[in-house]
């Protein structure tokens, strides 16, 4: 029996022989977690990640041979007995990360079977990932969750340690997909408070039509004991979470684009 720590206990992932055996790496999983898509959502992070953001509150999921190896089929039979609360709330499966787009196929096949199930699929990512690559899982994506880290394209390298055009890319193949999307925006003062950098995401919003939504995130200060436990100089020292004035401002320069947050 496998075991991974989960957000509501501990989950028991028994593989299913002869069934969905692709396997992936997990860092862990939430079984109703309700802030990662709509309604109650299990929700799956992935172990890897390419980006190295400042403000990371989960640096334990970069190394991409870190967490525990399981089968889509193990996940599913553990998903199928959450199937009641996510058709009463309207939820579904989220898978997140680390970036979920670097295991694909992994992700690919477990939104498949998710989909055979009647089960909404969200996926959570940076967008960072070759087109062909983060094309084979939104073609089994029902809602895409996009962490648009940065507006401008070197103030993101300086912010996440990668180049900010394959996001981009991303962004636009899940819009000529018909892809709905929420665009979550983490605002970090000094590093993506500044109004022209607001005004930049505004722009590229606008460009990509199946957008529902901006979601605003404060910057906290959560996962910095992470960081320290791991032996990593925090890159944001001294940093505080934004004030409500400026997450209130913020608002208020996208609403007046017409751009919906929430």
């Amino acid at each position: 029996m496998t075991e991974v720590a989960g957000g509501v206990g501990r989950v028991h992932l028994v593989p299913t022989p002869g069934r969905a055996l692709r396997t992936g790496r997990i860092h862990s999983v939430e079984s109703c977690g309700a802030v990662d898509g709509p309604g109650l959502r299990f929700v799956v992070f992935l172990q890897g990640c390419p980006l190295r953001c400042r403000y990371c509150h989960n640096p334990d999921t970069w190394d991409p041979r870190g967490g525990t190896e399981v089968t889509v089929g193990s996940l599913v039979e553990e998903i199928r007995k959450y199937i009641p609360y996510m058709k009463f709330s309207g939820g579904g499966v989220t898978v997140s990360g680390g970036e979920p787009l670097l295991q694909p196929d992994f992700v690919a096949a477990l939104f498949a079977e998710c989909r055979q199930l009647g089960i909404h699929t969200a996926l959570d990512s940076s967008g960072f990932a070759p087109a062909e690559r983060a094309e084979r899982v939104l073609a089994q994506t029902d809602l895409l969750l996009l962490d648009i880290k940065q507006p401008n394209l070197l103030r993101h390298k300086a912010l996440t340690g990668v180049d900010g055009r394959r996001p981009r890319t991303t962004a636009r193949l899940a819009a000529a997909m018909g892809i709905p999307m929420w665009i979550r925006y983490v605002v970090v003062p000094g590093w993506t408070d500044d109004p022209a950098d607001v005004e930049a995401l505004a722009d590229l919003v606008l460009t990509l039509p199946t957008v529902e939504k901006v979601e605003l995130l404060p910057y906290h200060l959560l996962g910095k004991h992470k960081w320290e436990a791991l032996g990593i100089s925090y890159q944001l020292e001294g940093v505080l979470p934004p004030p409500a004035t400026t997450m209130e401002r913020i608002r208020k320069q996208l609403t007046d684009r017409g751009i919906r947050v929430g």
